[in-house]
Parts: C-alpha cells; sequence; structure tokens
C-alpha cells in the first residue's frame, strides 16, 4: 500500500512524538514517488531538531523548505517569512507544514487563519504510543484537543510512530500498531499510515497490516550520531 497524500498536509503532535522526523521522510517518500514536494518548518518553539536541520539533504532531493529569514534561523521567535502564507495559497502537489509540538507550536497556525479561510487541508496528530503523554486513548485525545483549539484547525487522522530510537522491534512496531487501530476505531477518524526505521522494514509483513507503512531514515540526531543519507 503506498501513501496517497497530496495537496495541503499539517504534521502535529506532541513533544517528542517524532513528527519533524515523519514530516522528512514523508516528504522523501512523496518526492521519490515523482510529486512536487515542499517544506514549511513552522516550528518557532524547539530550538533543536527541526525540519530545518535536514535541509540541505532534501535541497539535493529538489525539495524545497521554507524557512524564517536567515539571520532568524535559529531563534525561538515568531516569525513567519510571507512565503509561508503564499505556500499555502499556492501549494505544491504535496505541501507539509511541520509545525512546533504540544498547543503551544501549534498556535502558530492561528496566525496563518486568513490563509487557511479557503484552502482545503488534512492536519494528521502524529502519535507514539510510548511517550509519556500519549500512552492512552485518554492522553491522545486530550492533546487533539489542545491541538485543536490553539490551532483554530481540525484533525482530520492519525500518523502511528511507535519510536523507540534504536530499541525499537517488529514486536514494538506491532504493539504500537494495535494501540492506532484502537483509537481510529474509538475516534472514527482514519489511520493515515504508521511508521518503523527502514532497517527494520524486511522484518515486517505487508498483510500484518491495514495501513501504509512509511520507513524512517533518521536525521534527527545527536552530535555523536550521523544521519542517514536520504538520497538512495
Amino acid at each position: 500500500m503506498d501513501i496517497l497524500l497530496k495537496g495541503i498536509v499539517i504534521i502535529s503532535g506532541n513533544y517528542g512524538s517524532g513528527k519533524t522526523e515523519v514530516a522528512i521522510n514523508l516528504a522523501v517518500y512523496r518526492k521519490y514517488q515523482g510529486m512536487d514536494v515542499r517544506v514549511a518548518d513552522l516550528d518557532i518553539v524547539n530550538p533543536y531538531f527541526r525540519t530545518r536541520e535536514a535541509r540541505k539533504q532534501l535541497a539535493e532531493l529538489g525539495i524545497e523548505v521554507v524557512l524564517p529569514p536567515e539571520q532568524y534561523m535559529q531563534a525561538d521567535l515568531p516569525i513567519l517569512s510571507r512565503s509561508v502564507s503564499g505556500l499555502i495559497r499556492h501549494p505544491a502537489e504535496l505541501t507539509i507544514l511541520d509545525v512546533g509540538g504540544n498547543n503551544v507550536g501549534a498556535m502558530v497556525l492561528a496566525a496563518l487563519a486568513d490563509a487557511f479561510k479557503d484552502a482545503p487541508y488534512q492536519m494528521l496528530q502524529v502519535v507514539n504510543p510510548f511517550r509519556p503523554l500519549t500512552q492512552t486513548l485518554e492522553g491522545v485525545l486530550k492533546m487533539q484537543q489542545e491541538i485543536e483549539k490553539a490551532s483554530g484547525l481540525t484533525i482530520s487522522g492519525w500518523i502511528g510512530n511507535a519510536n523507540l530510537i534504536d530499541e525499537s522491534t517488529r514486536e514494538s512496531i506491532l504493539s504500537g500498531y494495535a494501540f492506532m487501530q484502537k483509537l481510529a476505531k474509538s475516534t472514527g477518524l482514519p489511520l493515515a499510515f504508521i511508521t518503523a526505521p527502514a532497517s527494520l522494514m524486511p522484518a515486517l509483513r505487508i498483510e500484518e497490516f491495514s495501513c501504509p507503512i512509511l520507513p524512517i531514515k533518521r536525521q534527527l540526531v545527536p552530535p555523536w550520531k550521523h544521519a542517514v543519507r536520504l538520497k538512495e
């Protein structure tokens, strides 16, 4: 099964959900499927692990990353380029908006309300069932409500990111998938896809899943590790 997302796709979630890693790898996945892809880094809260950290690799693949002005690249200030509004009004085949974590990060979307007025979008919430705030359905739904209230937009689906970093296993992926199935059933919102480390893909059988799987090549790593090459 392929991931067929297109148009404006907002990637939201709580701190530590892995949403930025998902946004980067989704952009690459769709680019290799022949899509025109652009990414807007709207994380103005967390100074670490933002889409901009992978901008050189993304540029090599022909994926444009819309960033704050160069002089504000390391600033934790609510500075948005006018090009972001333009990107929403005139999106690429796939336009990915990577927003900051929790309701604080989602507030930036409220500042773009005029641009979103007539723009169809999908906002997907990344859920890592192994993170403290999203280990239960109640925790996930509370986060959903906070993000929707802060952004003024509506979550339309889920992304399962059962990520234990270097400790991820076939069993943890299956456990996370089962959790996401329960979440999708209880809310009536679709499970767009789940993720798995690219190194674990050979251990997973596609027939075990009713949704696509996005292989993850880690980009946001500590200084003593190296990001996996995105270019095949």
